[in-house]
């Protein structure tokens, strides 16, 4: 079935119960795969090199052929009552939880994150579903006073139809379940483009909630899959397809943004970041241990929340730059299945490439390397993708620090009062995640105050990477404005409707107007 170098963490096993063949069709309208006529993608693990599957890519005439089924599931879906559609969110959330650990390890072996993450993955998928079960019976809109009498005003809101969801690698399966969970229960259908890069984990998860819409007796399309690259430019520039969620680069999605809006369609944008942690003397270096070293090299610095600044206050900055080096050298890298290790590889060569061109540049520009960088070879580290977690002294205006990297590179510099390190901290065309670790009050408040950080995320006292599903995520700038997830997000994925009921017995006009005849 697959050609895994090693399995003693039991991968094949876990593919075998997640119904993922070596060769899959390479779209589904959700209880029904399509057989693709396209050419086939296949699926290599960072992990050790190996060739994990294969999947059919999905032609322009199978797009049309998932589009049309969910352009007719939708018909039926939206007037599925809310809660109803609610309930059947929650039984996916619980079969979900049936396959938490084979899941957790595909997520971890084709992806490359720790298996820790993997499963912390999928937990995030079932929390959503249990916040989209609670949220389907709160769907609210409001009731406003009509300047007219015996007149009643109210809002509502309306499903969209189909949403588009096109995800990224490195959370192959949260994004997806955070987008389709919520759209779910709003009454959309949805259209899932996964990452070329990690194709199989989508399929399980199509695999796995398959037997909950049969179950239900849910109408072909409401959830689908679609494979390879062409399928996003067919959804940006499909008028039936009136939302496109995206995460991905900041290059790519401003080509989104513009192929939606040029037919007047919606997009959610989840864009790039280049988080900082401001680092003030107020600070207790315990805590900030913990946050900036997961922040910059959990999923080997993969996250778009990751940590790629630490601006540190000058009275201790040397303190901190110490325990940082000695936090380093204790780093683990190595198979992320083994939780041994703290440090997995990254995606691809070509994500190799750029860290070693990152740190080149830095070096070019100015920066001193405090913790080496490098790739690692050796017994285990086969596949090529294995990276040494660094630390580079820099200056926020350097170019290479304006961009953002998918490594794990930290940048560090020193700042002398908070007006300069907020500065420092917003200096950058990125605003997703931004924290400050400080017991001062002031600092603390300034930082969330509208003259502090300009990201969509500030946090205090915890790093900038990860977020809690309850809370909408998303950032500012070239992050993208989009936001998902919890909150008040849903209402990204709905229509807002205004509605007057006039139960007089007469008609009179707003703002007093006569118009008599």
């Amino acid at each position: 079935m697959t050609q895994i170098a090693t399995d003693s963490f039991g991968i094949a096993e876990a593919l075998e119960q997640l119904g993922v063949k070596e060769i899959n069709n390479g779209a589904s309208t959700g209880v029904k795969w399509i057989d693709c006529k396209g050419g086939m993608l296949d699926s290599y693990s960072p992990v050790d090199g190996s060739l994990i599957g294969k999947v059919k890519l999905s032609t322009p005439e199978d797009y049309e052929t998932v589009i049309r089924t969910a352009e007719e599931a939708f018909r039926t879906w939206r007037m599925m009552p809310a809660p109803k559609r609610g309930e059947i969110v929650r039984q996916m959330g619980e079969e979900i939880r049936r396959y938490k650990e084979p899941l957790g390890k595909l997520v971890s072996y084709e992806m490359g994150k720790s298996l820790q993450e993997g499963l912390g993955e999928v937990q995030e998928m079932i929390d959503i579903c249990d916040f989209a079960v609670g949220l389907s019976r709160q769907l609210y809109g409001l009731t406003m006073h009509s300047e007219r009498p015996l007149h009643r005003m109210y809002e509502q809101w309306h499903p969209l139809g189909i949403v588009g969801i096109i995800s990224a690698f490195n959370f192959p399966v949260a994004v997806w379940s955070w987008n389709a969970a919520i759209a779910w229960v709003c009454g959309d259908v949805c259209v899932w483009k996964p990452s070329s890069k990690t194709p199989l984990c989508a399929v399980a998860c199509q695999n796995i909630i398959t037997s909950v819409l049969k179950k239900n007796n849910v109408p072909e399309g409401v959830s689908c899959l679609l494979v390879g690259n062409p399928v996003g430019d067919l959804m940006n520039n499909d008028k039936r397809v009136p939302m496109v969620s995206f995460t991905g680069s900041t290059r790519i999605g401003k080509i989104v943004a513009g192929a939606t809006a040029q037919r007047f369609g919606r997009s959610i944008l989840e864009l790039g970041g280049n988080n900082a942690i401001i680092v003030s003397q107020h600070a207790d270096l315990n805590m900030v241990l913990v946050g900036a070293v997961f922040g910059a090299v959990g999923t080997a610095g993969q996250r778009c929340t990751s940590t790629r600044r630490l601006i540190v206050h000058e009275s201790i900055y040397d303190k901190t730059i110490g325990v940082l080096k000695n936090a380093y050298g204790q780093l683990k890298i190595g198979n992320p299945l083994d939780q041994k290790n703290h440090v997995g590889p990254l995606i691809d060569k070509k994500a190799v490439e750029d860290y070693l061109n990152a740190i080149e540049r830095a070096k070019k520009e100015g920066g001193k390397m405090i913790v080496e960088g490098g790739v690692v070879t050796g017994d285990g580290f086969e596949s090529g993708c294995y990276v040494k977690p660094c630390i580079v002294e820099a200056k926020n205006e350097f170019h290479i620090v304006q961009e953002e990297t998918f490594a794990p590179i930290l940048y560090v510099m020193k700042y002398s009062t908070i007006d300069e390190a907020i500065r420092m901290q917003n200096n950058v065309p990125q605003g997703l995640s931004s924290s400050i670790f400080t017991s001062n009050m002031r600092e603390m408040e300034q930082f969330l105050s509208h003259e502090g950080s300009d990201c969509g995320i500030a946090n205090v006292n915890i790093g900038t990477s990860g977020a809690e599903i309850g809370g909408a995520f998303g950032g500012e700038k070239e992050t993208g404005g989009g936001r998902e997830s919890g909150s008040d997000a849903w209402k990204a994925y709905m229509r807002r409707q205004t509605n007057t009921i006039n139960y007089s017995t007469t008609l009179p006009l707003a703002q007093g107007i006569e118009f008599n005849i």
